[in-house]
């Protein structure tokens, strides 16, 4: 009995809307805004021009210890890494990995859900202290930010952590790894 509400909790995820492939938030329509997948874009949308990423504290009661970086600008709908170039990409995750590391020393963790399993349209890296336990053999080696990959499809997410020495773990496989950080 005392693992009911834990029961609960899963049992809410597996069936609480996370897709995101159809959002219709349109900057020039403030009404499409009004839709709980676009909080995030209302968010950036407050935001100074520069610098181009920010970081908020994770709205959710249940990260208390969780952040988000995100990109000021907008891309496509849903916004994903694919619609930034190589250099926007790399200059993001650069600014993430500093403040994750700002924040959690060696200890942080980085994950991108898949659009299936987000629940906002805008993009934005979950930061966090990575969870003990939760590496597996589904990983590829990177010299650093420029070295990491794109998920592989609208299913899947990254969960990136460091390994010493400037490297980095990139976990694929996952469509929700940030389950795997620490709330």
């Amino acid at each position: 009995m005392r693992h009911w509400p834990l029961l609960t909790a899963f049992a809410f995820l597996a069936v609480a809307p996370a897709d995101v492939r159809t959002c219709l938030c349109d900057p020039a329509l403030p009404e499409t805004k009004a839709a709980r997948e676009c909080s995030l874009c209302l968010v950036a949308d407050g935001q100074p021009a520069e610098p181009p990423y920010f970081f908020v504290k994770d709205a959710s009661p249940n990260k208390p210890h969780r952040m988000l970086s995100l990109p000021r600008s907008r891309g496509r709908n849903p916004q994903d890494l694919s619609g930034m170039t190589a250099a926007d990409r790399t200059a993001y995750w650069s600014a993430t990995i500093a403040k994750a590391h700002e924040l959690w020393g060696d200890d942080w963790g980085l994950a991108v859900n898949s659009l299936e399993r987000r629940t906002q349209c805008h993009m934005h890296i979950h930061i966090g202290k990575l969870r003990e336990g939760v590496e597996n053999d589904r990983f590829t080696i990177v010299d650093g930010a420029a070295a990491i990959p794109l998920p592989h499809d609208e299913f899947d997410g990254l969960l990136i952590h460091p390994v010493g020495s400037g490297k980095l773990h990139v976990h694929t496989g996952d469509p929700a790894p940030e389950l795997l950080l620490e709330r």
